[in-house]
C-alpha cells in the first residue's frame, strides 16, 4: 500500500463562537477564545492518518512556539514530517468566526506563503501507489511543481482546488479526483479544463462524484457543534481510502461519514487544542 503525502498548510486556529455575523461597523460578543489545531494541509494529513494509512506532511512552520506545538501534535500522530522552520515569520493562524451552523475565515498565511520550491524532491520512492493530497492555502507556484512531479513519478493527485484559483490546465487535467465546493462550480467550469474526475461538495446534502450523487449521513442539528474542518476530514479520509484500494462508493461514504463526525466537536481535527 502506498503513502499519502500532503502538501498543504499548517496553522493554529483561534476560534470564537458569535450568535450571528457583524455588519461592517458592527461589533458582536464573542463566547470565548479558543486555540486549535489547523491548517487544511495539516487537517487533511490528521484525518488521513486516522484512517491507518502511511502520511508525510510536506510544509512550513515558523520558528516559534506554535510551529513546535504545531509539530509535537503532528508527530504524536505518527505523521512523517518533512517541514522547513522559516526563522523571523511566524507560523500562520487563521481567526475563525463560528455561529453553530456556518463559520467565517480570516487565514493569515505566515510560513505557509515561504514554503520553497521543489517541496517533493527529498521524499524517496515516490511512485504510482503514492497519492499527493494538496490544496490552495500554499502558494500556488509550490502545487503546480508538486503536481508536474508527482505526476512524472506516477503518484495519483488529489486537487483539493480551495480557495479556488485558476491553475495551469496541465495541473488540473491530472486530478483524480479535483475537489471543490458547490459554491465554485460555475466559476470551476469556466475554466473549460476537465479533471480526471470531479467531486463537487454539497455540505450535508453529500457530493456528486463525476455527476453522480452520493448523500452522507444525515445529522441532527442539535448535534452540529462546529463545522470548521468538516470538508478537511472529509477530503483526507476520502485520500486515505483510494490509497487503500477502496472504490469509489465506499470511499466516498466513509469520507462523508468523517465529515459528519467532525461537525459533533469543536475544532478542525478530534482532539484539537494546542
Amino acid at each position: 500500500m502506498g503513502r499519502v503525502i500532503v502538501l498543504g498548510s499548517i496553522n493554529v486556529d483561534l476560534e470564537t463562537k458569535i450568535d450571528s455575523y457583524p455588519n461592517p461597523g458592527e461589533k458582536v460578543v464573542g463566547e470565548s477564545l479558543q486555540r486549535y489545531a489547523g491548517g487544511k494541509g495539516a487537517n487533511q494529513a490528521v484525518a488521513a492518518r486516522a484512517r491507518g494509512v502511511e502520511v508525510e506532511m510536506v510544509g512550513a512552520v515558523g520558528d516559534d512556539d506554535a510551529g513546535r506545538a504545531s509539530l509535537n501534535r503532528l508527530f504524536a500522530k505518527g505523521i512523517k514530517l518533512r517541514v522547513e522552520r522559516i526563522p523571523r515569520v511566524p507560523t500562520g493562524h487563521a481567526i475563525v468566526f463560528s455561529d453553530g451552523r456556518t463559520n467565517a475565515i480570516v487565514v493569515l498565511p505566515g510560513a505557509n506563503a515561504k514554503i520553497g520550491p521543489s517541496p517533493l524532491r527529498p521524499i524517496h520512492g515516490l511512485g504510482p501507489d503514492d497519492i499527493l493530497l494538496t490544496q490552495l492555502e500554499t502558494p500556488a507556484d509550490t502545487v503546480v511543481d508538486a503536481v508536474r512531479y508527482a505526476t512524472k513519478y506516477g503518484a495519483r493527485v488529489v486537487l483539493n482546488l480551495a480557495p479556488f484559483a485558476a491553475l495551469p490546465a496541465d495541473v488540473i487535467e491530472v486530478a483524480d479526483p479535483l475537489v471543490i465546493p458547490a459554491p465554485d462550480l460555475a466559476a470551476f467550469e469556466a475554466l473549460g479544463v476537465r479533471p480526471r474526475s470531479l467531486v463537487v461538495l454539497r455540505g450535508k446534502d453529500g457530493l456528486d462524484w463525476d455527476g453522480e450523487h452520493i448523500p452522507g449521513p444525515v445529522v441532527p442539528a442539535g448535534d452540529v457543534v462546529d463545522t470548521v474542518g468538516a470538508t478537511d476530514a472529509l477530503i483526507g479520509t476520502l485520500a486515505a481510502e483510494l490509497v487503500k484500494g477502496t472504490n469509489r462508493h465506499a470511499a466516498a461514504f466513509a469520507a462523508l461519514s468523517a465529515a459528519a463526525d467532525n461537525v459533533r466537536h469543536h475544532g478542525a481535527q478530534p482532539d484539537p487544542r494546542l
